[in-house]
Formats: C-alpha cells, sequence, structure tokens
C-alpha cells in the first residue's frame, strides 16, 4: 500500500533568525515510516527540521512551516492508501513576518499571530481523502475528551493520544504511552515502551483498519 506519514515540528518565522516551534523530535514518525517500509509499503515522508537519518526505502520530503507541510501533503496525495499525521503542526504563524533581524529595543514586543492551516483537519474536506486516515492527539490535560473529540471531529479511523505534559514520555523523548481511539468506539490503551515498539504496534492496528 502507499503511505503518506507526516512528522516533526513545523517553525513558523518571526524575522531571519527567529521563530515559534514546539520540542517534537519526530522519532514517533520516522519510527513508523521505518516500520511500514520494512513491511513492503510505498512511504512518503513529509518531515519538518528534524535532525533523525531517512529509514531505510523511505521517500523523504524536507519542510520547514505548516504552510510548506500542507503544500507537500497536497503535492503527495495522490493515490494514497494510509495517510498518518504524526507532525506536531504549529497552530498559529506570526501574522507579519520581518525582513530584517529585530533588535532588542523596547522593554515588551508584542507578535500578532494567525491561523496556519489545519492539515489534518483538511484531509477529508476540502482534500477529499477517503482512505485509512490516522492523527495524533498530543495533549497536556483531558487527554481522552480531547482526542475523542478529534477524532470525530477531524474524520479520522483513528486517533493516538499522548499526554506531553511529562518529561519521560511523548516529545523529545525515546519512549511513549499511549491510548488508540478507534472511529467504531474501541479505545486500546498501551503501556510505556519506545517508539519503535509502539510503531510496529500501531501498523499492525492501522492495518487491521477496514473502510
Amino acid at each position: 500500500m502507499k503511505v503518506l506519514i507526516t512528522a516533526g515540528p513545523t517553525r513558523e518565522a518571526i524575522d531571519p533568525v527567529r521563530y515559534l516551534s514546539n520540542r517534537s523530535s519526530g522519532r514517533m514518525g520516522f519510527a513508523l515510516a521505518g516500520e511500514a517500509a520494512s513491511r513492503g509499503h510505498e512511504v512518503t515522508l513529509i518531515t519538518g527540521p528534524v535532525s533523525l537519518p531517512t529509514p531505510a526505502n523511505v521517500k523523504r520530503i524536507d519542510v520547514v512551516s505548516a504552510e510548506d507541510m500542507y503544500r507537500a501533503v497536497i503535492d503527495q496525495l495522490e493515490g494514497v492508501d494510509i495517510a498518518i499525521h504524526s507532525a506536531a503542526v504549529a497552530d498559529y504563524r506570526p501574522k507579519d513576518v520581518h525582513d530584517e533581524k529585530v533588535k532588542k529595543a523596547a522593554e515588551e514586543w508584542t507578535v500578532a499571530l494567525e491561523r496556519t492551516t489545519d492539515i489534518l483537519g483538511s484531509m477529508r474536506d476540502p482534500l477529499n481523502y477517503d482512505r485509512i486516515l490516522v492523527g495524533f492527539a498530543a495533549e497536556t490535560e483531558n487527554l481522552l475528551p480531547n482526542a475523542r473529540m478529534k477524532l470525530a471531529k477531524k474524520g479520522c479511523d483513528l486517533v493516538i493520544a499522548n499526554d506531553v505534559s511529562g518529561l519521560d514520555i511523548g516529545f523529545d523523548q525515546p519512549d511513549n504511552e499511549v491510548t488508540l481511539l478507534f472511529k467504531d468506539g474501541r479505545e486500546e490503551a498501551v503501556p510505556k515502551q519506545t517508539k519503535e515498539a509502539l510503531a510496529t504496534l500501531l501498523c499492525d492496528r492501522i492495518e487491521s483498519i477496514s473502510l
């Protein structure tokens, strides 16, 4: 099957040297890409700025901003059977990007923000993607209620909910502990394990989804 995976953070420029981003390392998405490729799937990995080697037999596309990632998804979406959105895409970007480095002057500096394109939320409409759709819900509170809302609102077949409020799992860590929420109402708690082991389990569950 043809698999599309997004991974890592995005960077939203403020000026030529500053940007808004997050702590995502991209490890989960890269582990998923490597596992899917090892099973013989045709894998395209769209990644924000990370310091990770490309998994074997994976087509890698590097992007920077949320808009870059959205355009890359559109370009690669044709014929995709499984779309897995593990990237931590910025929800907001600076409304005005300065051409030159902003100098330290005033005691306060206010940066106005505007919404970025919701990539996962655009998959069903307007992009009309009708195959298997998997999303991640990285939360710091109300983990399962927020993940259930995301599952329904964005038309996913599966949402992987992970708590990123701690320092031992989730963002920028080798391990993760998640709960799987399926469109049919099933929920499965998965104990703490390496992201590589979790990728194996997730690929098993995703491959079992039927449309």
